[in-house]
């Protein structure tokens, strides 16, 4: 019998999640979060961003990541599972973030003593106090310079795998060399947050792998190895500053001494980490192209497998590294969970009047279509937050009805370049419990919907990435298959299947979307004919 320990800090919690593996039986054994705001006050942070007057930077304390590291592990510890069991670890992390250590660091991550708190030992060891994370759209200026520097946008996005994006690790170091060069200088090496925890775990400097270093805009997808076009036109001798590039399944070290000693763990080894999309794609059972999923988190996502990188030229989506060693597409939008959170605080809404609202309104919501951007948009690039409304005045039911459709409507619109269509989702994420969100989701794309039995699947990825790293190990080759079997799969009674009526009016719908969003983003006329046509549809 073995368990394995899979982490994942996100933009607002740490997850764990334990799994036992004993022949062919295949168990959750432990699963807890831990909220950033409400376990560490004193970073001072909002939903687990430092909050700032414009709203356009996000950045968050890697300190404060290491701190719920620290109490997570002695959580675990105290959870009363057999943690001498644990036979490897693995996380994953919100992509993007990046973290700037000095170089000290090397030298404290090998000592760490165990009798001190985690935090009070890396304090000194930062560059750089805060982190940009996926949240940050100040770096349009440093896209533009990237995408000059090799070329054009379509070379860009065809060699790493997206066009250069604001939020993107690359455009965020590149900002960072040009208005504090000092700091720059004073760099010793760039982690993204996932590479950087394993770090802490392993006690030295991590390697990353391909499914987060290829959210950077530095990595050849093809090479699986920093684009020297790339890193040259982001800041001078980056090579040096950034961790190799390994295999998804390579251990990166074992636990640290300071976890042995201070929580009692093994020597196990840690596997590399990856970022949050990654996993979640394990964590969903998507190990092979035909499904996709859709994460209902802090950001939305629609991603799924793919044999072959086909990159989106229209530049709204990403290919990335797969834990498998394929490749997966992702378009992601920033405004998911925090966008139907304002909606139902401003109607001041408990979370089931909010489902009952949603419940008590019509599919197409009488033509009323809301573009929830209620901060700077990913998906389409929005830079300014604004929310746009079309149609009649609404009221708070229309409302929290229209935010739903809204990014629905948003989701089918802009992921027809990974899959033309699409038959089964699997639903992941907070929301992914809301049987009325995923109604909604069945109907606008017309797919049967299923919700998986863990909630946190980037931290159950995680747990199944050290499985099947640590299974490799032990045998020499494991099928995919075989580890997610029992673990990432749908459950059958959860199913939710699409009203065919309704989907013939969202496909009209989505029309109307396309046609407001364009008019939102000063690309198309007034769409209020359009809206007109869809409100009198069936009469």
């Amino acid at each position: 019998m073995s368990l394995y320990l899979g982490l994942d800090s996100s933009t607002q919690s740490l997850t764990a999640v334990v799994i036992e593996i004993d022949g062919d039986r295949r168990r959750l054994v432990f699963e807890t979060t831990l909220g950033f705001d409400g376990a560490l006050p004193e970073y001072g942070t909002r939903h687990g961003v430092l909050p700032h007057p414009d709203p356009a930077v996000g950045v968050s304390p890697p300190l404060m990541w290491c701190d719920a590291l620290d109490l997570m592990m002695g959580r675990v510890a105290c959870s009363g599972i057999d943690v001498g069991a644990i036979a490897a670890i693995s996380g994953s992390a919100q992509q993007h973030g990046s973290v700037y250590l000095n170089a000290s660091a090397e030298a404290v991550l090998a000592s760490l003593d165990a009798r001190t708190p985690l935090v009070d030992q890396l304090r000194s060891t930062f560059s750089r106090e805060t982190g940009p994370i996926w949240m940050d759209s100040t770096t349009t200026d440093e896209c533009k310079e990237i995408t000059a520097g090799v070329g054009s946008e379509l070379l860009l996005a065809r060699r790493t795998g997206s066009r250069a994006f604001e939020r993107f690790t690359g455009p965020q170091i590149r900002k960072f060399f040009k208005c504090s060069p000092s700091a720059y200088e004073n760099t010793d090496r760039i982690h993204l947050v996932s590479s950087f925890l394993a770090s802490v775990l392993a006690g030295r400097h991590a390697p990353v792998e391909p499914g987060d270093a290829s959210g950077m805009n530095l990595m050849d997808l093809g090479a699986r190895n920093w684009w020297p076009q790339a890193l040259e036109a982001t800041a001078p001798e980056l090579l040096r500053r950034l961790p190799a590039i390994v295999k998804p399944w390579s251990p990166v070290g074992t636990l640290a001494p300071y976890w042995q000693i201070r929580y009692g763990f093994p020597a196990a080894p840690v596997i590399a980490w990856t970022g949050d999309n990654p996993s979640t794609l394990i964590g969903a059972g998507l190990a092979e192209e035909g499904r996709i999923a859709i994460s209902l988190g802090t950001s939305d996502t629609v991603f799924g497998p793919m044999s072959e990188p086909r990159v989106d030229d229209s530049g709204t989506g990403h290919v990335f590294g797969a834990p498998t060693g394929a490749y997966m597409g992702l378009t992601c939008f920033q405004n998911g969970s925090l966008a139907r959170e304002r909606v139902r605080e401003d109607h001041a809404l408990t979370w089931s009047e909010f489902s009952q609202a949603l419940a008590s309104t019509p599919a197409g919501n009488g033509g009323r279509i809301m573009l929830p951007w209620f901060s700077p948009e990913i998906t389409p690039p929005v830079s300014a937050a604004g929310v746009h409304r079309y149609g009649q005045a609404a009221c708070g039911a229309s409302d929290v009805r229209a935010v739903v459709e809204g990014q629905m409507l948003s989701m089918a619109l802009h992921s027809r370049w990974m899959v033309s269509r699409v038959e089964t989702i699997r639903a992941t994420g907070g929301a992914a419990i809301n049987r009325e969100i995923l109604q909604v989701m069945a109907d606008v794309f017309g797919a049967r919907v299923f919700q998986m039995p863990v909630g946190n699947s980037a931290a159950l990825g995680a747990a199944l990435r050290a499985a099947h790293a640590h299974m490799l190990a032990q045998n020499g080759s494991t099928g995919w298959a075989d580890v997610i079997a029992g673990l990432a799969e749908p459950l059958a009674h959860s199913r939710v299947d699409p009203d065919p009526d309704q989907h013939s009016l969202y496909r009209d719908m989505v029309s109307v979307y396309a046609a407001c969003e364009a008019h939102a983003l000063g690309r198309g006329p007034d769409p209020r004919q359009w809206l007109e046509r869809f409100r009198y549809r069936d009469l």
